[in-house]
């Protein structure tokens, strides 16, 4: 689940414009520029809901409950990027890029909306802004460089702002999680006891601690991963500036 957190952040494998391969066709290109496009002004309307909401209110508690639609509606919508690789207009893992979108979603709807009580925690609001901020620099890039006109900004900001986006995100997230396993546990949330017809059982506690365990070893693979690719693409662009 940290892969997707903002923060997620998505790690640059999914960046089209650092592929050597043949890129989308034209009817794939206006698609995927409408879909990315879509994505971006999305995300910015959660942005502009979370700042007026804390210019009315004076206050950043509660704040989820202002964007809670966009956000389950946006989140949700990043799904068709998994069917994106799969019909292979965009060259990134399926496997990899539906791990990351699957796991946001199942924080927003399995936890997040399932479990009303951690609505109002602040660590919500924390990886909300994450993946707010992640989402529209991310969905922008994407824009810009289906387009081939990738300003140096944006860029800069993809490889950048994720050393501070992506732990604050992932904090979030896990807090979250925390928050929401004395009433998992009290209600027997998603849980399957035996006896039943299937003898089968499942713990929906334990599961969001495995989750939680699982952040241990991925957070620092993905983390150091996207700090490589940021040396690697700023590096050549700082070295195609002085060539210039």
């Amino acid at each position: 689940m940290a892969a997707h957190a903002a923060t997620g952040a998505k790690t640059a494998t999914n960046d089209v414009s650092h592929k050597r391969r043949k890129g989308p066709g034209a009817l794939a290109t206006v698609y995927l520029v409408i879909y990315n496009v879509v994505m971006t002004a999305g995300w910015l309307v959660i942005a502009v809901g979370l700042v007026r909401s804390y210019l009315a209110k004076g206050s950043y508690h509660g704040l989820y409950y202002s964007i809670e639609k966009p956000l389950k509606f946006f989140q949700t919508g990043a799904v068709l990027e998994i069917l994106h690789c799969a019909v292979g207009i965009v060259p990134s893992s399926v496997v990899l890029t539906g791990f990351q979108v699957m796991s946001r979603v199942f924080l927003t709807w399995a936890v997040t909306h399932s479990v009303r009580e951690v609505q109002n925690e602040d660590s919500v609001l924390l990886f909300v802004v994450a993946w707010t901020i992640t989402e529209i620099i991310r969905y922008s890039f994407y824009t810009f460089s289906l387009l081939n006109h990738l300003p140096y900004l944006i860029k800069w900001a993809r490889y950048t702002l994720f050393i501070v986006l992506y732990p604050m995100g992932v904090t979030g997230e896990l807090l979250t999680i925390y928050s929401a396993l004395p009433y998992v546990q009290k209600t027997g949330l998603y849980s399957i006891t035996l006896p039943n017809k299937y003898n089968f059982s499942f713990d929906y506690h334990t599961f969001l601690i495995l989750t939680m365990i699982s952040y241990i070893p991925l957070f620092p693979q993905l983390y150091f991963h996207m700090m490589r690719q940021r040396k690697k693409v700023l590096g050549h662009l700082e070295e195609h500036s002085k060539n210039e």
